[in-house]
This record gives C-alpha cells, sequence and structure tokens, in this order.
C-alpha cells in the first residue's frame, strides 16, 4: 500500500470509529430516556451517510452496504417522524441499532486487522433484519419500498433547464461546479455534500456521487445539484458554500416542477414569468463560469432580495486536525533529546574557563534556553494528552448490556471524565477498567431488588467510575454499593488453593483482600460470559503496573468495593530523584518517595531471619541496601553514613539505603535495547534508564519491582 492509500486509510478508520463511538453514546443515552429526539434521529442518518459513502470509496462493501441500509431506514423514521413508533418499536430499534453498531465495529476491526470483510451472505442476512424491521414499521407495502429506496425520487431526466433533476419535493436547487482540471470531481463533490449534510437536510444529483466514480465526467460536464425544500436553507446552505474549497461557481435555482399544492411561504421575492417561460432564476455565477458551464435559459425575474453574487472563496482554515501518533512519538523524542542535549550543554566542564562576564552571558542566554525548552516540553507532551472520556463512555455500554442479560438494576455515574492523560496509556487502560466494571455487575452487585432492600439499601445498585487528575498523576476508582468482598472467605478459599504463605490468623485485612490479585485466584463457582475464566485481577493489576501505575483495593463486607488506580500522567518524561551508590547513579521517581532521612545504629531492629529494618509513623520498614543487591563497590556501607529514602509504590512500602542525594531532575525515560529484554531487567527492579547532562547513562529504577526482588527473595 503506498503512503497515500495508508495515509487515506488512517484518515477513514479514525472517521468511523469516532462515528461509532459516538453512535453509542448517543444509543446509551437516548435509551436511558427512552426515545430519540429529531436531532439525534438527523445525527444517525448523517453518520450512517458519511459511513456508507467513505466506506464505498475504501470499496468495503460490507460497511457500506449495512451503513446504508440503516440510512434508508432512519430516511424513513425522519420522514414519518420518531413519534410515529410505538414503545415496543422503539424498544426493538434501540436493540437493532445496537446490534448494527457492533457488526460494523467487527468490521471496521477486522480492516484494521487486515482479515477479510464478511462475505455476501452474512451481509445479507443481516441487511435482512434492517429490512424486516422497516417493514414492520411501514404502514403500507407502499410506504415500505418508497423507505426502502428512499432517494429514488429524483429523476435526472430533463426538464425546462438541461440537466435540472425533477425532484417535486425541492423548491430551490444550488447548481455547483467545480475547478477546472481538479481531478477526483466525485470526491470532492462528496466532500461539499458530507460538510452541508451535518447542517441542513438535502437530497443530492446525481444521486451516487460518493459510490460511482463515473460521475465524475458528468460533473465535469454539468456540474452536481443539491435539492432543497426551503429558502431558508438554501440560503444558509449558500454561505457555508463560501468556506468550501474546488468550487468554481454556483448558482441558485428555482425549481419549476414544484408542486403547488400548497403555496411556499419561503418563496423568493421576485417578479417571475409563468414555469415554461422562465424555469430558473439565476442568482450567483463567477465571472468565468459563462464560457464553461451550461448556460442557463434567461430569466426576467430580480434574484431573491436577501441573495447576493457568490463567488468561490478561499476554504476557512480549520482549529482541528488529526495528526499520526507515531508523528507525536516522533516529537517527543526529539524534544527528549533537546531536553539531554541543553543539560549537557550548561553541565560542560569546559564553562568553567570562560571569564567572569562571558560565564554570566552565557549563563543568561541558557536560563532563557531552558524556559522555552520547557515549554516546547509542555507542549509537546499537551499533544498527547487526550480526555479519559472516550474509555469512561464506552463503560456505558458495558452497562447496559451487562443490565439486559443480568437483570440487574445498576445505574452508572462518571465522574471527572474530562480529565487528561496521555494517549498511549489511555489505550491501555481500557481493558483493565472493563474487566473492573465488569466484575463488579457480574458479581459486585446483589442478584436481585429483593435482596437489596434487605440489606437496606436503593432497589436500584450504583457503580461509580470517576477520575482526578494530581500533580503527576490521575487517579481512577471503580466504586460500587454490593456485597463487599469477606475477607476470612478470601482467606479460606486461598488456603484450600494452596496460596497462604503464613498462618492465616497473621494476615491483615489488607493483606487479605489483596489475595484476590493473586494469579489464578477467583471465587467464581462457575463459567459466566463475564468471569470465571481464570484470567482475574492480577491480569488487570500487571497491566495497570505495566503503564508505571499502581492497583489498590478496598472493600467493605455488605456496603461494596472501591478499586483505585493510579496513573502516571505520561511515561516519556518524570521527575526524579538522583542519588548515588558508589560509582553508579540511580534515578528514584519522585511520585514513589515518601522520606529522606539519616538514621543511627540504634534505630535499626532486626526481623526473625536477621533482616533491617527501621520504624517509621508507628510501623517497620525493611531495608535494602542497593550496593549489596546490585554487588556495587562502595566506600558508604555503614547506615550512619549513607541515606535511607522511605518509599512506596501499591500496597509496598521499605526504605532503599544510598551513599548520597544529588538532586531533583526532570529526566527522560529511555527504554533499553531490545536485545536485553531476554535478561528480564524489570524483575530486578531496573524500569529504564537515562541520559544525565554530562552524558552519563543513569539507570531508573521500578520501586515495586525492587521490592519483589530484593525483599521477598530474603
Amino acid at each position: 500500500m503506498d503512503n497515500g492509500m495508508e495515509a487515506m486509510l488512517e484518515t477513514y478508520l479514525y472517521e468511523t470509529n469516532s462515528l461509532l463511538d459516538a453512535l453509542d453514546e448517543l444509543l446509551v443515552n437516548d435509551e436511558k430516556i427512552g426515545d430519540f429526539s429529531s436531532d439525534d434521529v438527523n445525527e444517525i442518518f448523517r453518520s450512517m451517510h458519511t459511513i456508507k459513502g467513505s466506506s464505498a470509496m475504501m470499496e468495503f462493501n460490507s460497511l457500506s452496504t449495512i451503513a446504508h441500509h440503516i440510512e434508508d431506514l432512519f430516511f424513513y423514521i425522519r420522514d414519518k417522524g420518531i413519534e410515529s413508533l410505538d414503545p415496543e418499536h422503539k424498544k426493538e430499534l434501540f436493540d437493532l441499532m445496537f446490534r448494527s453498531g457492533d457488526y460494523l465495529r467487527s468490521e471496521v476491526q477486522k480492516v484494521e486487522e487486515g482479515s477479510p470483510l464478511s462475505e455476501d451472505a452474512q451481509i445479507d442476512s443481516f441487511a435482512n433484519e434492517i429490512n424486516a424491521f422497516l417493514k414492520k414499521i411501514s404502514n403500507t407495502s407502499e410506504e415500505d419500498s418508497s423507505a426502502a429506496e428512499p432517494k429514488a425520487s429524483g429523476q435526472e431526466e430533463t426538464t425546462a433547464v438541461p440537466g435540472m433533476p425533477e425532484d417535486s419535493a425541492a423548491a430551490f436547487f444550488l447548481h455547483i461546479y467545480l475547478d477546472e482540471g481538479s481531478g477526483m470531481e466525485n470526491l470532492y463533490a462528496f466532500m461539499i455534500i458530507n460538510a452541508l449534510q451535518d447542517a441542513f437536510t438535502f437530497r443530492c444529483y446525481p444521486e451516487d456521487v460518493e459510490t460511482n466514480p463515473d460521475t465524475s465526467a458528468e460533473i465535469v460536464e454539468n456540474g452536481f445539484y443539491l435539492a432543497f425544500d426551503s429558502q431558508d436553507d438554501v440560503t444558509q446552505a449558500e454561505s457555508m458554500l463560501k468556506s468550501q474549497a474546488h468550487i468554481r461557481s454556483y448558482e441558485i435555482l428555482e425549481n419549476p416542477g414544484r408542486k403547488a399544492a400548497a403555496p411556499e411561504p419561503a418563496a423568493p421575492k421576485a417578479e417571475t414569468q409563468s414555469p415554461a417561460s422562465a424555469p430558473s432564476v439565476p442568482v450567483a455565477n463567477d465571472s468565468n463560469a459563462s464560457g464553461n458551464a451550461p448556460a442557463a435559459p434567461a430569466s426576467h425575474a430580480a434574484a431573491p432580495a436577501n441573495a447576493t453574487p457568490a463567488k468561490a472563496h478561499a476554504p476557512v482554515k480549520q482549529n482541528l486536525i488529526s495528526v499520526n501518533v507515531m508523528k507525536l512519538d516522533s516529537l517527543l523524542d526529539i524534544v527528549g533529546e533537546l531536553v539531554i542535549t541543553e543539560s549537557m550543554v550548561t553541565s560542560s566542564p569546559e564553562l568553567n574557563q570562560l571569564s567572569r562576564d562571558s560565564f554570566d552571558n552565557f549563563m543568561k542566554s541558557a536560563r532563557q534556553l531552558r524556559k522555552l525548552t520547557d515549554d516546547l516540553q509542555d507542549i509537546a507532551m499537551s499533544l498527547r494528552m487526550v480526555p479519559i472520556s472516550g474509555v469512561f463512555q464506552k463503560m456505558n455500554r458495558i452497562v447496559r448490556d451487562m443490565k439486559q442479560k443480568l437483570n440487574k438494576d445498576v445505574r452508572l455515574i462518571i465522574e471527572g471524565e474530562n480529565t487528561e492523560m496521555d494517549k498511549n496509556i489511555v489505550d491501555s487502560i481500557q481493558d483493565p477498567i472493563m474487566h473492573i466494571v465488569r466484575n463488579s455487575m457480574d458479581h459486585g452487585i446483589e442478584e436481585t431488588e429483593e435482596e437489596r432492600i434487605r440489606a437496606g439499601k436503593d432497589p436500584q445498585g450504583e457503580l461509580i467510575l470517576a477520575a482526578v487528575h494530581t500533580s503527576s498523576e490521575v487517579v481512577i476508582t471503580v466504586t460500587d454499593d454490593g456485597y463487599g468482598m469477606d475477607p476470612d472467605k478470601l482467606l479460606a478459599k486461598a488456603a484450600e488453593k494452596g496460596l497462604l504463605t503464613k498462618p492465616a490468623s497473621e494476615y491483615t485485612k489488607k493483606e487479605a483482600l489483596n489475595l484476590i490479585m493473586l494469579p489464578g485466584f477467583s471465587t467464581n463457582q462457575t463459567v459466566t460470559e463475564y468471569s470465571g475464566r481464570g484470567v482475574g485481577m492480577d491480569v488487570v493489576k500487571k497491566n495497570i503496573e505495566s503503564v508505571g501505575g499502581t492497583f489498590a483495593l478496598d472493600s467493605e463486607l455488605g456496603s461494596g468495593t472501591t478499586v483505585t488506580m493510579r496513573i502516571p500522567l505520561t511515561l516519556a518524561i518524570m521527575d526524579g530523584m538522583k542519588v548515588t551508590v558508589g560509582k553508579s547513579i540511580f534515578t528514584i521517581p519522585i511520585a514513589n518517595i515518601l522520606q529522606s532521612f539519616k538514621i543511627t545504629m540504634d534505630q535499626i531492629i532486626y526481623d526473625d531471619y536477621g533482616n533491617e529494618m527501621v520504624a517509621r509513623m508507628d510501623s517497620f520498614y525493611p531495608i535494602v541496601r542497593l550496593h549489596r543487591f546490585y554487588n556495587l563497590e562502595s566506600e558508604i556501607t555503614n547506615l550512619e553514613d549513607g541515606i535511607l529514602l522511605w518509599v512506596e509504590a501499591n500496597d509496598r512500602s521499605y526504605c532503599i539505603f544510598v551513599d548520597q542525594l544529588i538532586g531533583e531532575q526532570q529526566v527522560v525515560v529511555k527504554p533499553f535495547p531490545t536485545y536485553l529484554n531476554a535478561f528480564e531487567l524489570k524483575n530486578f527492579g531496573i524500569n529504564g534508564c537515562t541520559i544525565l547532562g554530562d552524558g552519563s547513562i543513569s539507570i531508573i529504577l521500578d520501586v515495586l519491582g525492587l521490592y519483589s526482588a530484593a525483599v521477598n527473595e530474603k
């Protein structure tokens, strides 16, 4: 696939996925109300029209066909009014639309994976379901026929104006000519139609301009027509045309074939002859169109008072553009290198050779450079930040489906959905959050309303999904008001599976709850669609930790459960504390450091195994000597001579012994080369590295991994 097609495919996937996400959100919200608004009906119609056209252009037949049938269905609903459907039909329509969205999404996923799309038989089977529903809500077979082909009313027969379509419902036509020699005229026409479709209801001629490349020749010769039912719409559409590109000229034509069953209140204020003698009122014509476009018959009528000569204008600049994520990754890498290079320049030992005045001038320029570098870094990082609302809103659909299948009445409350995070992290946490929500719905919330009433609770269960932004991380919580977890039952289950590492009586409540995150631990006795398959909270915890996050669990028996995830805003750049151990420099994430302090030997105590511990805040924490764990030579081996850092990650807290602190610095996280993956460095508490100002490399410690490797092995 060449670069042009690849870029077009990426744009198609982005647009289609966005439309399907918006459709899901719209359906969930409307189902809660129990009805569609007229605006939502129009929105679904426009979305399906866009998906149909773009899919046909990309030759994805399954997507184009199903979207076309849904478009036909909503054309009928829009024409008859949503109020024409009874409550039972509306319920069926919601179910059909949810399944339609799932079908389209599954086809898009096949496109993304490079898999073959559905066969014609599968497409026809689902299309027949849509047609059957359309037939069901139609009053007569004639109405069904017109709804199945809603755009067949316009026949491209020559009327009084050569090339003008026959459309008895249209009051006015916009006749549009494109720039000469632009190429792909049908595609440019579709882009113009699509831009107007979001604001107006109209019909296009040729009808298949977006799906039939052969219409290009016709558009080059005769232009294309947009049919409007009122003058207000055509006037507003005319103003929007001025911001569209590739338009050479256009004109507004009154439809001489309009049925005269009732007077048109918005007719143009002009003196007209009879339709036979004055079939059109050209009101907008570019000066160079006369020699290139088909000339309309002369008219003796005046133009509408509010119509002004319209010419093709330069397009209005867009405020938003879509950018490939790989380009943002490259930009962030370059900014990271710039940060490192700037630090290397300002730390150069050659600066000591400069005179006082020269050094002062250099440092003044260096401070300005640092300010600009920081600003550039902030902007580059913000480009990757996206709201977490996309993930949160998808949970609406999960809750909706499970409510129906489990027959549970649960309301989902979403808080802080506009909180922003790095896009890669947002993509990574979707599955963990989905798993937690499913767990809460499946066996967190009570089975029946009667059971909740007996427990003194609201008959309707509650699930709260919340996100809050702190200085360097986002805290996401999933809270339900269901059964809660019984620590005694968890201990009994763990003992049955042989997972306990000490007597059950020695486990604290927090430790007992954390047993549920052990591999293979499950309290489900049966396998359901949503749980009991052995893929449990341990996988969720591992996925959260893979993006540098922490995972915590809290539960009260009979009151509910809260799962808390602390996720870093970005993985690319972090605040770290540089420390030395012998000749080596390590970086510890600031977010993990609680306190740094010095001690005396009389403050050291020993556990039953002879391991060193120190008291902090009425608790005792193990000490990890980095020089001993990594076998590094160091002159500082006495605990009184070095520094202790009290660190915490997830539910683990301990102290790290280092030689000395160098200071805090914002560092660029660099992954190790792939050939080092075989050594599984993360299992030894190493999370990556960074390049310091003098060009040396500093190892970034993984506080949680270091605890598992250093403390658990003792």
